[in-house]
C-alpha cells in the first residue's frame, strides 16, 4: 500500500518566462501563512512505471514546460518585499532564469486503484501520499507549486497538483490544470480539436483595486493574531483519523428538496442547486454531530466568487483569488428540527446571505477575517471550492498512451 518516490524532476518553463514582481491582492493576503490547495485526477492506465518513463513522462515534462510559460508566477516564490508596498508588504517573485522551477515526483504506489477512484469511505492519508508536499518556507519566502505522478502498476495513474492558495483560488487552479492537460494532449499525438485548450492566463493585478487599503489592514489583523511568535508552518498531511466519502444528489433529488423548502413557505429564497444541496448536508451533519444540541447557534462558511460580482467585472481568467467568505447563522434548535423542517430553515438562511450579495459583495470586507476568527471556536461547517468550478478529472493525454 506503500507510496514509493521513483524519480524527482525540476521543470522550468519553455520557453523561458519573463519572470518579475507581482503584488499581493487583499484577496490573497489572508492565506499566505495557510497551506496549498490539493488536487488528485485518477485515470486508468494498464501499465507499469517504466512504460511511463518511456512513453508519457516527456509528454508530461515538456507540457508542464509549456503551462509554466504561461503561468510563471507559479514558478517563483511568495516573499516579503523590502517597500512594504503592495499586499501589506509581500509580493510574488519570478526571476525568469533558469533557477525558476516546479519540482516534479514520479512514485509508483501498492495501494487499490479501484478503491480510490470508486468514492467510498477511505483514510484521508491514502489520499495524501498522492500528491506532492511544498517546502516549508524559508525566511517568510516559500514556494508556490508542486507536481506529482504515481502509477498503479497495471491500474491507473494518479496526477496530484500542490498550489500555494495565496497564489490562486479554485478558479486558477482548475486553468493550470486543464492547461497543461491541454499542452500533454497535443504533445502525445491527441486530437487538437477534442477539447479547445483554455484561453490565457490574465496577469494584471491592477483589475483588482484596494482603495481602502484592506490587504494592508487584513495582514495587520493576522499578525496581530500571531503576535506571541511566528505563524504555525502548514499542515504536511490530514489530521489523524480523518475520513472521506463522496455522496451524490441526483437531480430528482435536488429537485424535490426545491420543492419541500418552497412548499413550506420558502418560495422567495434564493432556492438553488446549491443552496439545497448545502442546506441539505449542513442538516445532516449536525444531526449527527453530538455536539450541536449544546450550542444555542449554528453557523456555515463558505466561499463566494467575486469576479463577475465586482465591479468593474474581473475577467474570469485572471490568475490569483477572487473569493470572498459568506457567512450563514441559524438557531441549532431550527436546524436540528423534525422532518424537513431543518433543510427549509438551513436552505432560507442559505438564500437570505446569498441574497445580500447583491447590496455589496465588498461590504465588511475589513471584518472578514477578524469574524472568521471569532467563529472557529463555535465549530462552523466549512465548505470549499466553488459550484462554479468543478474539479473534474480533465480530458488529457495524461493517460493517453
Amino acid at each position: 500500500m506503500a507510496t514509493k518516490v521513483v524519480d524527482k524532476l525540476t521543470v522550468a518553463a519553455s520557453p523561458p518566462a519573463d519572470g518579475g514582481v507581482l503584488p499581493l491582492t487583499f484577496f490573497d493576503v489572508p492565506w499566505i501563512f495557510t497551506g496549498p490547495v490539493e488536487r488528485v485526477f485518477l485515470y486508468t492506465y494498464p501499465h507499469a512505471v517504466e512504460h511511463l518513463a518511456a512513453h508519457l513522462l516527456p509528454s508530461l515534462a515538456s507540457s508542464l514546460s509549456a503551462a509554466l510559460h504561461r503561468f510563471y508566477p507559479l514558478l517563483g516564490r511568495v516573499r516579503p518585499c523590502s517597500s512594504g508596498g503592495g499586499g501589506g508588504g509581500y509580493e510574488f517573485c519570478s526571476t525568469g532564469g533558469d533557477a525558476d522551477r516546479v519540482e516534479l515526483t514520479v512514485a509508483e504506489s501498492g495501494d487499490d486503484f479501484e478503491e480510490l477512484a470508486g468514492g467510498g469511505p477511505m483514510d484521508v492519508g491514502r489520499l495524501y501520499s498522492l500528491v506532492p508536499r511544498l517546502p516549508r518556507p524559508e525566511e517568510g519566502s516559500s514556494e508556490l507549486a508542486a507536481v506529482q505522478v504515481t502509477v498503479f502498476p497495471g491500474k491507473g495513474l494518479a496526477v496530484g497538483v500542490s498550489i500555494h492558495h495565496v497564489a490562486c483560488d479554485d478558479s486558477s487552479f482548475m486553468h493550470f490544470v486543464k492547461t497543461w492537460a491541454a499542452n500533454c494532449r497535443v504533445a502525445s499525438g491527441g486530437d487538437v480539436d477534442a477539447v479547445p485548450p483554455p484561453p490565457p492566463p490574465f496577469l494584471d493585478r491592477g483589475v483588482v483595486a484596494d482603495p481602502d487599503g484592506l490587504a494592508a489592514k487584513t495582514l495587520d489583523q493576522m499578525r496581530q493574531l500571531a503576535n506571541s511568535g511566528p505563524p504555525p508552518p502548514p499542515p504536511s498531511g490530514p489530521p489523524p483519523k480523518l475520513f472521506m466519502a463522496s455522496f451524490t444528489l441526483t437531480r430528482d433529488s435536488i429537485d424535490k428538496l426545491k420543492q419541500r423548502v418552497t412548499a413550506s413557505g420558502g418560495g422567495g429564497v434564493h432556492c438553488s442547486a446549491f443552496t439545497v444541496a448545502c442546506a441539505y448536508a449542513w442538516t445532516c451533519l449536525a444531526r449527527v454531530d453530538a455536539t450541536s444540541a449544546a450550542r444555542e447557534r449554528a453557523h456555515l462558511l463558505f466561499s463566494v466568487e467575486c469576479r463577475r460580482r465586482l465591479t468593474p467585472p474581473v475577467p474570469q481568467e485572471y490568475l490569483g483569488n477572487c473569493l470572498r467568505p459568506c457567512f450563514v447563522e441559524v438557531d441549532t434548535a431550527g436546524l436540528l428540527g423534525s422532518g424537513a423542517d431543518g433543510v427549509v430553515t438551513a436552505a432560507v438562511a442559505i438564500g437570505a446571505a446569498i441574497r445580500g450579495l447583491d447590496d455589496g459583495v465588498l461590504d465588511g470586507a475589513d471584518g472578514w477575517f477578524q469574524k472568521i476568527v471569532s467563529l472557529m471556536p463555535h465549530r462552523p461547517m466549512s465548505i470549499g471550492g466553488s459550484p462554479r468550478t468543478p474539479c473534474t478529472t480533465p480530458t488529457s493525454g495524461w493517460a493517453g498512451r
